[in-house]
């Protein structure tokens, strides 16, 4: 007999129905799959918690992400994220077989594909920082340089960096991301919460990062005890509320997607922590990656 264990469903494939095969012995199901690797095919996908258009999202990929999938049925597919491990259904048409592995990631808020190596040409796509894509090669058009994709579309050279690399500071990454709008769910520079701005910013400078807060705020760098006043904190520290999170940008003040100003924005640490407390408490935990 299974033996009961409680594990988050957000980060374990397991149904009633049908379940991961590494579950086996974890969890009661009726069927356990390996599951097949696919990958996201389209710029941003939305990760929903039920099959069908009208389920929020709980979190987004990106182009050049990686998933398992383990079932298929009815133009939706339930998937575990290669990366962060997250669960959910995504939309089968947005997912293809994958065709190598990605060479280069977008390391600018937002970059545009074209069809070929002219910033002249209408683009076909837009893309987010985080993406990823295969180059096959490299040209230059009139003083601009390009990398080429395998599908023969091209990308402004300088908006690309090979996926070994990363930034030197992940709050400045965070920082180039200012004045994005707030997406409960979000994860790209088209949209963002205040965890994903987390995990993408560290993600660029070669930090892996759970994706919610309170994942976050379990698992990221040492727990630092703050002053009274706060006043031991530096740049690069997290701080965490109840369901929210932010980066200390310096000694006193902190950037954070947030849904009072609807965007990734810097704001005084006591202010937030004054306007966050009537709503939702104080500060739960403070963390040095």
């Amino acid at each position: 007999m299974t033996v009961p264990v409680l594990l988050d469903r957000r980060l374990h494939a397991f149904r009633s129905d049908l379940a991961d095969a590494r579950l086996k012995g974890q969890v009661e199901a009726e069927r356990f799959v390996q599951g097949k690797p696919m990958r996201v095919a389209l710029p941003v996908v939305d990760l929903r918690g039920e099959p069908r258009p009208a389920s929020g999202p709980q979190t987004q990929f990106l182009l050049g992400d990686d998933v398992i999938v383990f079932d298929e049925a009815d133009g939706w597919c339930w998937v575990q994220a290669t990366r962060d491990g997250y669960v959910g259904y995504v939309e089968q048409s947005a997912l293809e077989q994958p065709k190598g592995e990605p060479t280069h990631v977008v390391n600018v808020p937002r970059t545009f594909v074209y069809p070929g190596a002219d910033l002249r040409f209408p683009h076909v796509q837009t893309l987010s920082l985080g993406a990823r894509v295969i180059v096959t090669g490299k040209t230059e058009t009139r003083g601009t340089n390009y990398l080429v994709l395998e599908n023969g579309e091209a990308i402004i050279a300088r908006h690309l960096r090979p996926v070994a690399g990363h930034a030197d500071d992940f709050v400045a990454v965070a920082e180039t991301l200012l004045h994005t709008p707030y997406l409960w769910g979000g994860t790209s520079a088209f949209g963002i919460d205040c965890s994903g701005l987390v995990q993408l910013s560290m993600r660029m400078a070669g930090k892996n990062a759970p994706r919610d807060s309170d994942m976050q705020a379990a698992a990221i760098g040492a727990i630092i005890e703050p002053d009274a006043d706060y006043g031991n904190l530096k740049r690069g520290d997290l701080v965490f509320w109840k369901g929210h999170a932010a980066i200390m940008a310096d000694e006193k003040t902190l950037i954070h997607a947030n849904g009072h100003t609807m965007s990734t924005n810097y704001e005084p640490l006591h202010d937030a922590i004054e306007r966050i407390a009537y709503l939702y408490g104080y500060p739960t935990a403070v963390r040095r990656p």
